[in-house]
């Protein structure tokens, strides 16, 4: 049986830390950041949880 590959997309998306959570970027912080308050891409900045519905398939694409 061959070897499971790697998903392209999610090895840049996602992350796994020490502890074996799955970490991602949060959304809205790529363009039109000029009408955005200092306090509001300060927190986009920080990594969020992957959420538990979606672990599984994010694992599998990552071969976890």
């Amino acid at each position: 049986m061959p070897k499971m590959k790697t998903h392209s997309g999610a090895k840049k998306r996602f992350r796994k830390t020490g502890s074996g959570k799955l970490m991602h970027e949060q959304r809205n912080k790529r363009h039109l950041l000029e009408h955005k308050s200092s306090r509001r891409k300060r927190r986009l900045s920080q990594d969020q949880l992957v959420d538990g519905s979606n672990t599984k398939q994010v694992k599998k694409m990552l071969g976890i």
